[in-house]
């Protein structure tokens, strides 16, 4: 069996804590020791080994992919990490990673979405295996049991029983509160967005219900597939359009972190007696029902209120009413109409060099924190209208000014003047800490002139 992780969301109805250029599936949230997309990998291992998994990402995150994989001491080859030049929802990302995996043979396939939270996984594993002689003759959806009313999900309507599983009657959109409870008292699964089938029956599938993107895909070049292809998810473009689809029941515990609702529910457990979530030391006095989630070391106080949802990071705040949680997303959109750039990055920011972390800011300096991994260098930049002043922490820095190198050792420090080309180079084999001093009329991240190495790759 072959395995397809989705794993190119953003995650907008989590911000703060899910940004544009860091999602939800590459968090480590609190309790969590991996991210939920490492889980989910080690969830596919059960399946299978690393040369049967295939990750569709986003290429702005092709370093987290290929770090998050490096963390968990694993390795996944370069074609295997398909990079989508743009979104294009997810029935082309799926035929991407298909047409991928039938350049080798055709196989039976399951497709798994990288920010979901499971916390049974080997009965998730037992499932899919046990569901491979239903995917031989048609497309397969795994069914959730319920654990109440959800307004988040979609719902499967069970139909006539089949070995292994069932025919779906009907696919039902998300609804509102009392129709979920209907659902839930007709029998209905939640749509968990877990598939498998065939590789080639999906192809052929793909071609008759849904031809523009079928042409789309005969393109020789990934740009062209994409820039030709519409954007259409698998469930519209392609299941609910199919003869044979079949649904297989799964009883564990499963959440898809798809809005603060969930987010409330996955934490359950940590409720107090008043149904408070939260995770440090908030004070809740009269409060029933909110969630609370605060990286910083503020004293919290919830006094007479209920239902509220407060999410605390350094440089944004959220508060909103659960019911409401859903709208997070047109927060963003907000932001982004703004040019805020807190609607797209964290003050920490992961390169595949490393990370920086913004100390402090104001209209004509910022000050950075730059951690350099061993054997990884930054591009030889340079800057129109700042100046820069680093400060090694920790490590050796091979600094470039100007074609001319030196070292800077740690207590040592460089200053670097306006458009003087310059570079950072860890040699060492620890992780080196620069304190990065910015200052100058302008401190956008965009004013960078990035030059060409020696092999002619702009890094």
């Amino acid at each position: 069996m072959k395995m397809i992780i989705m794993a190119g969301g953003s995650g907008s109805r989590l911000w703060p804590l899910s940004r544009t250029y860091y999602p939800k599936q590459f968090l480590k949230l609190s309790g969590m020791e991996k991210s939920i997309f490492q889980m989910t990998i080690e969830r596919c291992l059960l399946m299978g080994s690393m040369e049967d998994l295939y990750i569709v990402t986003s290429k702005d995150y092709h370093h987290l992919v290929k770090g998050q994989i490096e963390e968990l001491e694993k390795m996944l080859p370069n074609e295997q990490i398909l990079l989508e030049p743009e979104a294009k929802n997810t029935l082309p990302a799926i035929l991407f990673a298909v047409q991928a995996i039938r350049g080798k043979g055709d196989d039976i396939c399951a497709v798994f979405a990288s920010d979901h939270v499971i916390e049974q996984p080997q009965i998730l594993a037992d499932t899919i295996l046990g569901a491979a002689d239903l995917a031989s003759k048609g497309f397969v959806c795994f069914g959730i049991t319920p654990t109440g009313p959800e307004t988040g999900y979609g719902y499967i309507k069970p139909g006539k029983a089949v070995p292994g599983g069932f025919e779906i009657a009907e696919f039902k959109e998300k609804p509102d509160i009392g129709t979920a409870k209907a659902y839930i008292k007709d029998g209905y699964l939640w749509n968990s967005g877990i598939f498998t089938f065939h590789t080639a029956q999906f192809y052929q599938a793909v071609q008759k219900y849904n031809p523009e993107v079928y042409e789309a895909f005969q393109a020789a070049e990934v740009e062209e597939k994409f820039k030709k292809t519409p954007a259409i998810s698998v469930d519209y473009g392609l299941i609910e359009k199919m003869d044979r689809v079949y649904g297989v029941p799964m009883a564990m515990e499963w959440n898809d972190l798809g809005n603060f609702t969930t987010f409330y529910d996955r934490y359950r457990t940590k409720q107090d007696d008043n149904g408070n979530v939260y995770f440090n030391n908030e004070m809740m006095l009269g409060s029933e029902n909110n969630l609370v989630y605060s990286e910083n070391d503020k004293a919290v106080a919830m006094v007479g209120v209920s239902d509220i949802v407060v999410v605390d990071q350094k440089d944004a705040l959220l508060v909103c009413h659960r019911d409401q949680s859903q709208r997070v997303k047109d927060v963003v959109d907000v932001l982004k109409e703004r040019k805020d750039v807190r609607a797209d990055y964290h003050l920490t920011v992961y390169k595949p060099w490393g990370s920086y972390t913004i100390l402090e800011e104001d209209k004509f300096y910022k000050v950075k924190r730059l951690t350099v991994f061993p054997g990884k260098r930054l591009s030889y930049q340079m800057h129109y209208h700042r100046y820069e002043h680093w400060i090694v922490v920790s490590g050796t820095a091979t600094v470039t000014i100007n074609d001319a190198q030196k070292l800077v050792r740690s207590g040592e420090s460089i200053y670097i003047r306006l458009g003087e080309k310059h570079r950072l180079i860890n040699s060492g084999n620890l992780p080196l800490e620069v304190i990065e001093v910015q200052n100058g009329e302008y401190l956008g991240e965009d004013d960078i002139i990035r030059y060409k190495d020696e092999d002619g790759i702009i890094r």
